[in-house]
């Protein structure tokens, strides 16, 4: 008889190091938290079962074991006292506190200083961060994307000047950050599907890292990017002049996946 075996929702990891390993046990802890794990009940760290937490997670048991320390990741199917929207709830609370500060510091930001100053630039990569760790979409998210989008509509130099003809932008380099996201994952396949016949994708942290691609949602880069309230999608879009109906639909679709700010 074939049993189906039902996937566990959370993953939680449970370690030990020797005390004169504190600083291994401090490097730890800054990555569980990185990515976003929940502390639980001084027994471990619980995160969503997904394939890119669990790699993380047994990853990090390797580093603990290799420094003579012990370490455990488990499967957890439930909590007796714990619902599973309420561990949910857990986890936007601890993005609550993440947004909230960065809020603040958003709000001290000068009302003209734009999406590219270096304080403005730090602050997006840390949304950047938080995002990734919220799981579950905290409410806070919005507010805060709310003030981004404000600084952008401040920025002239983001919005695109004229627009630019496609035939100056053919078998280029096109760089963007690694681990791309719905926006920049879509505008790949729009500048391979509407601006360039023969485009060649890059990915690092830094454009420096390739001075003669074109950058597009890099941080600090000239380039395509989000300005004036808009993904960069829809940044090539007005940039190229692409009015196609259902690629404009498309838009819509990742400017609300990508920014949430409910337009």
């Amino acid at each position: 008889m074939n049993v189906t075996r039902p996937k566990s929702i959370w993953l939680l990891m449970v370690f030990t190091l020797p005390s004169a390993k504190a600083s291994e046990r401090v490097q730890i802890w800054r990555k569980l938290q990185k990515f976003g794990s929940l502390p639980f009940r001084n027994a471990g760290y619980l995160l969503p079962n997904t394939p890119e937490n669990h790699e993380r997670l047994i990853w990090f048991s390797e580093t603990v074991r290799s420094n003579a320390g012990e370490s455990s990741v488990m499967e957890v199917f439930s909590i007796d006292d714990l619902s599973e929207s309420g561990i949910q709830e857990l986890f936007r609370q601890a993005r609550d506190s993440d947004y909230e500060i960065l809020r603040k510091d958003l709000e001290k930001l000068k009302p003209r200083s734009g999406t590219g100053s270096p304080h403005a630039l730090r602050l997006r990569k840390r949304f950047d961060e938080i995002i990734a760790m919220d799981f579950f979409v905290s409410k806070r998210r919005h507010e805060v994307q709310i003030l981004f989008d404000q600084l952008t509509s401040l920025s002239p130099k983001d919005k695109p000047a004229k627009l630019l003809p496609k035939k100056d932008f053919q078998n280029k380099t096109w760089i963007t950050r690694l681990r791309p996201g719905i926006d920049r994952v879509s505008s790949a396949w729009l500048i391979a599907r509407q601006i360039d016949d023969h485009p060649t994708f890059a990915f690092a942290d830094k454009s420096q890292e390739f001075p003669k691609a074109i950058p597009f949602d890099m941080y600090g880069a000239r380039g395509f990017g989000h300005g004036g309230g808009r993904c960069t999608f829809e940044t090539l879009c007005v940039s190229f002049s692409i009015k196609d109906k259902q690629i404009a639909l498309l838009a819509q679709a990742i400017h609300d996946a990508d920014l949430e700010d409910g337009r």
